[in-house]
This record gives structure tokens, sequence and C-alpha cells, in this order.
């Protein structure tokens, strides 16, 4: 790969690439959201959010004010929470010390908390126009096809390889839409199960199609089997009144970890040899310190993670006895069915949601 390389890309590029909103920004702060949004999701996903996103943030002055259930208020359905956490104390931090002006280079991005190599070359490279590279699930497969590199793309030591390779490639001119096409091409042309080849701007380069190995690259190890697991959750009415005035518990997850600080209906994970009622009572105890009585099932859910799939098993449960204590919990809060719509909930809470609106209405 040479300079010709990065020029037939540029060419392919001004030729027609995909009109995104982001794109018709210039301002960092438009770019580092949409970097951010695009992690691990797709483009058709991300554009209403994105488009939601700018309309009630605007700046990041206004995103640092907000308060973080606002902010996960809007993030709500998009998944991976964790991004947007970072991203609301990410413009904290910003506002506080960098005089509410987004970093200009890559190495000082990377300071900022959710921003890492990649998405720091990125904004880098697109904002401000450093030449610096990209390393994503697109960039490695088009690279590792150009140059059919056969070495494992999850270990260490390839993954410096290849980050090295990215940063040989990148021009001084127009490194942001040097970048932007090398991940559009990977998107739409150098496609895992089916490459488009021969609409490639890039085909005459390729190794790997030279020798028929396209389908064989990135090469990663099989995957592993992915765990299931049985978990419950209460809807723990707290005077035995249900419908639409009856008030019943919700909890804020701790603010780390996986869906960190959204609302649920609380409860958790089944213990080997254990019913799912006696599962409820004691996961209830040990969040909250409360004793409920668990009722009939609400409904049950089915929902795949990254790495786990697991079945939520909803309940309905009286409150018994106990002041409600932050053990396994953030806060909590005795709700109407009404007042659901100013809190952030998971996928799999807005299902139980939909259950109990529909139960109550029916």
């Amino acid at each position: 790969m040479n300079d010709t390389f990065s020029m037939l890309l540029l060419a392919w590029w001004d030729a027609g690439h995909a009109d995104l909103p982001w794109r018709s920004s210039h301002d960092p702060y438009a770019i580092w959201v949409s970097e951010i949004m695009l992690q691990q999701t797709q483009i058709a996903t991300v554009i209403p959010y994105y488009e939601r996103w700018m309309s009630h943030f605007p700046t990041i002055a206004a995103l640092a004010a907000a308060s973080l259930d606002e902010v996960l208020k809007l993030w709500e359905g998009l998944g991976y929470y964790g991004r947007a956490r970072n991203l609301h104390a990410a413009a904290q931090t910003v506002m506080t010390e960098w005089g509410g002006e987004l970093p200009q280079t890559a190495a000082d991005l990377q300071k900022l908390k959710g921003i890492g190599r990649y998405t720091a070359g990125a904004i880098a490279s697109i904002a401000f126009d450093e030449p610096v590279p990209v390393l994503d699930g697109n960039v490695i497969r088009v690279l590792t096809r150009l140059t059919d590199y056969d070495g494992d793309v999850t270990t260490t030591a390839v993954k410096k390889h290849l980050w090295q390779l990215a940063a040989e490639q990148v021009p001084n001119t127009r490194p942001g839409d040097y970048n932007q096409a090398l991940m559009e091409l990977g998107q739409q042309i150098c496609i895992p199960a089916k490459p488009a080849c021969l609409l490639c701007p890039l085909s005459a380069h390729c190794q790997a199609r030279q020798r028929g190995t396209q389908l064989e690259r990135p090469v990663k190890p099989p995957r592993k089997n992915t765990p299931h697991y049985d978990v419950v959750a209460g809807v723990i009415w707290q005077n035995g009144e249900r419908g639409e005035n009856g008030r019943f518990l919700i909890a804020q997850r701790p603010l780390t970890g996986l869906l960190g600080g959204l609302w649920e209906f609380p409860g958790g994970k089944q213990e080997p040899g254990e019913s799912l009622p006696a599962t409820l009572i004691r996961e209830i105890q040990e969040e909250l310190a409360i004793e409920i009585k668990v009722g009939e099932l609400l409904t049950s859910i089915k929902h795949a993670y990254t790495h786990f799939r697991i079945t939520l098993h909803a309940f309905h449960a009286s409150y018994v006895t106990g002041e409600p204590q932050h053990l396994g919990v953030s806060n909590h809060a005795w709700v109407t069915v009404q007042d659901l719509n100013t809190y952030p909930f998971a996928v799999t809470d807005q299902k139980i949601i939909a259950s109990l609106q529909a139960e109550i209405t029916s």
C-alpha cells in the first residue's frame, strides 16, 4: 500500500459518500457525540438518537449541566449505557478543565472518560485534521484483506501491528475524510460475508482477492457458547392496591457496571436449586433489606446481551415490612404507572412496563 491507496480511496469518497447528519457539521462536539453513539451501534439506529440529542443538548455546556437521569432518559433504548455516563462525565470535565472547548489532539482527547484510541483518532482527524489512524472492526477487515494478513486479530500483538499499519497509511492532507472513507468502505463494500469486490476502488491492490481468501480474513478464534441465566424482577406494590393509582417500588442500579444508573424493577439472578419466587425474595432482601410476598407472574422476557442471554421473569409482589435501604442499589422510589416516563429504563424493564400498562388498562 502507498499514496495511490489513499488517492483511490479519497476519489471513491468524493464520488458519493453517505449523507449523514453529523457529516454536515464541523462542530467538534457534534462529531464527538456521533462517534460515541456509533460505537457498537448501527448507523440507522443512531440517526434519530443523534438528532434528538443535539436538539436537547446542543452544546457541551448544556450536556454538562444536565442531570444523569435526564441524560440516560434521552439515551434510553440505544444500549451500552456506559457510553452515555462517560459522555456526561467527560462534558463536565471539558467545562471544568478545558475551558469548555474539546481538546484538539488525539493524545489529549484520550484523557477524557470514555474516549479510547479509536474514538480519539476519529474525532482528532475529522474535527481537527490531525493525521492519526482509526482502527475499528470495519478498518480491521479492510486492512487484513488488503494485505491478506492471517494473524488472529483478537491478540494484542496483531492489534499493535494493525494500528501501526493504519498509521502508516493516513495522509497528511484530508486525514478525516480518509478515515471516514476507510470505515465506509468496510461498512458498504468490504462487508463480512459477501464483499462487493467488483465495486471496490482498491480491488486491484487487494491481496486477499487475488488469492481468493477474502472470506477467511480477518482471522478470529471460534466463538464460545453464550451462557443463559434466569433472572427475576418484582413489581412490588406498596399497599396492595394495584392499578393506575397504585404505587410500586423501582430502584436505580449502581452507577457503575452493566446498565449503571438506569432504573429497574428490582430483582436478580436465580441461583442453582432455587425457585423463582425464592430468588426474588432473597434478591430484594439483599438489595433493599425489605420483606415481600410474591404473587403471580406478570410476564417473561427473553433478551440477549453481548456475552450472555437472559430470560427475565417479572412477578407481582406485595410489600410486607422493612425500610428500604440502598445495599445493592443507588436509589429507590415509590411511583405510579404515570410517573414512569420520567425515569430511564433498560429495554427489558420497558417491556415489563408495557405488560403492566396493558394489564391495568384491560
